[in-house]
């Protein structure tokens, strides 16, 4: 038996990046996935996925409608039964100095990164009671652990999540459910491809060429890799796990300085 076999799984922003990485993955261990998202590019995504004969379905929503969102988990139970996981990935980075910054920008990130989590969270959460169910949050160790210049408001939004992961784990264990943050580094998504235009529109190929160099492995992830790591955490393997932190960043974080060392 697949360790997510027949198990229903929310994703957040699953048409692409690092959502769709999850989706692939929950979907060969044999979860039914159901994506959340606003992109355009959700309903290929969704076609694609189906090519592969999986049970796979996709809603057209902005998660900062929590009316709209509260309905859509609800026409999802009553089609399903229930929900074994929900992992809340969607979130937006958008580069900009604090002092430059206009609340607009500021808003749309607590919106989406915080809110939007929140909003799912709040809907999916009576009907996950007494299943051995998981919530997993996209933290990021920009906030927690790291941050560049132009991240106030991303970093902001993220270190929150792991306050809310750490908060509700310990609210809901009661329920048997438990909760847990992933914390990327540099995963190659088209997010680090928006950044790294941005950063340098004249050549953001050498951008991501740099991101590399400084990580230990010499690469950025894959969204497939975090998506192992998102099943482990909504299965059993992982069943003693919970208000936990967990990075994924080939080491990223590790060097201390740029210039020490032999």
């Amino acid at each position: 038996m697949k360790k997510l076999e027949n198990k229903i799984a929310i994703i957040t922003g699953g048409a692409m990046g690092n959502g769709l990485g999850i989706a692939k993955v929950f979907l060969k261990y044999g979860a039914k996935v159901i994506i959340l998202d606003y992109s355009n590019q959700l309903n290929d995504t969704v076609e694609t996925l189906k090519k592969d004969g999986c049970e796979v379905e996709g809603y057209l929503v902005d998660i900062r409608e929590r009316e709209k969102v509260t309905s859509i988990i609800q026409e999802v139970v009553q089609n399903y039964g229930a929900i074994d996981i929900v992992v809340n990935n969607a979130g937006v980075c958008q580069l900009e100095t604090f002092e430059k910054m206009d609340d607009a920008i500021r808003d749309k990130h607590f919106d989406i990164n915080i809110k939007g989590t929140w909003n799912v969270t709040k809907a999916a959460l009576p009907f996950m009671k007494n299943r051995k169910a998981s919530i997993i949050n996209l933290s990021s160790v920009t906030g927690p652990m790291v941050a560049d210049s132009g991240e106030v408001a991303y970093a902001t939004t993220k270190a929150a999540l792991l306050g809310f992961t750490k908060g509700l784990a310990a609210e809901v264990v009661k329920d048997d459910i438990r909760v847990n943050a992933i914390m990327p580094g540099y995963i190659h998504t088209p997010m680090v491809d928006a950044m790294a235009s941005l950063s340098s529109p004249e050549d953001p190929a050498s951008v991501v060429s740099g991101i590399a160099q400084a990580i230990p492995m010499k690469r950025l992830g894959t969204i497939e890799e975090l998506g192992e790591l998102a099943a482990f955490l909504a299965s059993d393997e992982s069943s003693y796990i919970t208000a936990q932190g967990i990075v994924i960043d080939g080491g990223s974080t590790l060097p201390e300085t740029s210039t020490m060392g032999v």
